[in-house]
């Protein structure tokens, strides 16, 4: 029987990278996301559902059909998050803090909720959160953001501690920039927020990392890879960056 991995997200972007890098090492691939049209052009044979991750009753309702169709789990990607935005603290709505972490946060807490009883059913397994170096050293004008990564970290820490007797292990994964559309976009705000023009927001995004350079999807996919995997079958409770080396969280251009 093929392993098992759901990815919440799944359907675009670094979530896309890992269903693909997932399905290329033999697993049985589930996405969900809220993208309806994403979802309808995932490759055949991948399982899908449309879930909003911020709603508890849709997050059951999802792992209600992936204990009818799989019976159980064997890794699940925690990857849904939305950007928030692009503001100094001051100037933040409450409503676009709480949107961030509803999903960011909210949604990584009520995904692995729902998911724990099934991965419980083999004793073993592994649950991989996308958190971003944001999560590990702040991030200016994206205060929402940063405080949803740093509070995945501790909900990953308390999974690790709460499971590993189950056999289950938990790890987080942090991108620096990455990219694709999703980053573009951050670019093209902060660009406008400080007054610079687009390519110099990206040129300082890159020269903050000791390899100069964005990192591409399939990277952290990779390395999704790898911590579901038996070759890390010892790994948990770990924070993992996948950017660069993040020399200069801020770089000033």
């Amino acid at each position: 029987m093929k392993r098992r991995v759901l990815i919440t997200a799944g359907a675009g972007g670094i979530g896309r990278a890992m269903g693909e890098a997932f399905d290329a090492a033999g697993f049985g691939v589930w996405v969900s996301d809220v993208d309806e049209a994403a979802l309808a052009a995932c490759p055949d044979g991948w399982e899908t559902r449309r879930t909003d991750v911020s709603d508890e009753a849709a997050v059951e309702a999802l792992f209600a059909e992936v204990a009818g169709k799989w019976g159980g789990l064997d890794v699940l990607c925690i990857n849904a998050g939305i950007a928030g935005p692009t503001e100094s603290v001051e100037n933040v709505a409450l409503a676009d803090w709480r949107a961030c972490l509803g999903v960011t946060l909210d949604g990584a807490f009520l995904t692995a909720k729902h998911a724990i009883p099934l991965l419980k059913k083999g004793q073993a397994g592994s649950i991989v959160v996308t958190s971003s170096t944001a999560g590990q050293y702040g991030y200016p004008n994206r205060s929402p953001y940063a405080a949803a990564k740093w509070g995945v970290i501790g909900l990953m820490k308390t999974l690790a501690m709460e499971l590993g007797g189950d056999g289950i292990r938990a790890n987080a994964i942090c991108p620096g920039a990455v990219e694709g559309p999703r980053m573009e976009g951050v670019l093209q705000r902060e660009a406008a927020a400080k007054r610079m023009t687009r390519d110099q927001v990206y040129d300082g995004y890159a020269s903050g990392t000791a390899m100069g350079r964005f990192v591409e999807a399939r990277d952290i996919a990779d390395m999704a890879v790898f911590l579901g995997s038996d070759a890390s079958r010892l790994v948990s409770g770990q924070v993992i960056a996948v950017d660069g080396f993040t020399v200069n969280p801020d770089p000033k251009v």
